[in-house]
């Protein structure tokens, strides 16, 4: 089974990457820079730019993949706000030339999308209307709608705040950025009135094995079991640590000037990856313990 992986230099896409080179697929990862996967022989790496149609149909042709995974976005709600058009070019636009290029040469595109295609009174199932509350989320949304229009044999996967271990070149995620200012003795003020269901990055990677080997087609969620807010998150990551949880201030959404609209109560519903694909997520506490160990 060959796949290919927008947007396997980012957070998702590495760990995605990985996982599946080792679990016997072949992986043909891509993005925009040079390759952080040096050390698995088995992964080859394209430098895409994905905007860019022709070369796109170009790349796919030569591969022939049976999967397309599109990880890659411009995904940072408060830039894609201030810079609308590239966030378009980059979330719509690309997601569009992918689909056509994955449609022309037979290849099923499982898109990852996000909870943020959803507003208020989460956790959210997928029969839910979506109702985006800030740019990035109806970009998101109207690339759903880009790859469930051009093929109904497509999947949407839509996962919420994605956490675990760093790898080579990845950006801190919140939980590293907690450990990171705690164990260095400064204060940090954390949120305690927005609540989400965390995902383990690992487990989405057994889902979207799963998904791959069961052939599946939709909507489906991948999400953690509990809903908790950052607030809580934090103290979990200084329990664990053993840092001290007293430089946490306990704060609300109020503290913060924020140019864009965030869900307070947010989250997913993964019932249905549960029945149909046996996605079975792990605890958040386990979850932080694996983000901080050299467990690969």
């Amino acid at each position: 089974m060959k796949i290919f992986i927008t947007g396997a230099n980012g957070f998702l896409g590495q760990h995605l990457a990985i996982f599946l080179a080792s679990h016997n697929f072949e992986v043909i990862a891509s993005g925009r820079n040079n390759s952080f996967f040096t050390n698995y022989p088995s992964i080859k790496y394209v430098n895409l730019e994905l905007t860019d149609e022709e070369n796109v149909l170009l790349i796919l042709q030569s591969i022939q993949p049976n999967f397309v995974i599109h990880a890659a976005a411009m995904s940072k709600p408060d830039v894609c706000d201030i810079e609308r058009e590239k966030c378009i070019l980059n979330n719509v636009f690309a997601t569009e030339n992918l689909v056509k290029a994955s449609n022309a040469v037979g290849a099923k595109v499982i898109y990852v999308s996000t909870d943020f295609v959803f507003g208020e009174g989460g956790p959210h199932a997928e029969i839910d209307v979506p109702a985006p509350l800030n740019f990035y989320g109806k970009s998101k949304l109207l690339a759903e709608q880009i790859v469930q229009s051009n093929s109904l044999d497509n999947v949407i996967m839509r996962p919420v705040f994605i956490y675990g271990q760093l790898r080579p070149g990845m950006k801190p995620t919140f939980l590293h950025w907690v450990k990171n200012n705690l164990s260095q003795g400064k204060k940090i003020k954390v949120v305690s009135d927005q609540f989400r269901t965390p995902t383990y990055v690992k487990d989405l990677c057994k889902g979207i094995a799963a998904m791959i080997q069961k052939n599946v087609t939709g909507i489906y969620h991948l999400a953690g079991s509990e809903i908790i807010s950052p607030y809580q998150m934090a103290v979990t990551v200084a329990d664990i640590l053993n840092l001290d949880k007293d430089l946490i201030e306990n704060v609300t959404s109020e503290t913060f000037h924020e140019p864009i609209v965030r869900a307070k109560k947010s989250g997913l519903i993964f019932a249905k990856a549960q029945l149909e694909l046996g996605y079975q997520p792990i605890s958040f506490t386990e979850g932080v313990r694996l983000s901080f160990s050299d467990v690969n």
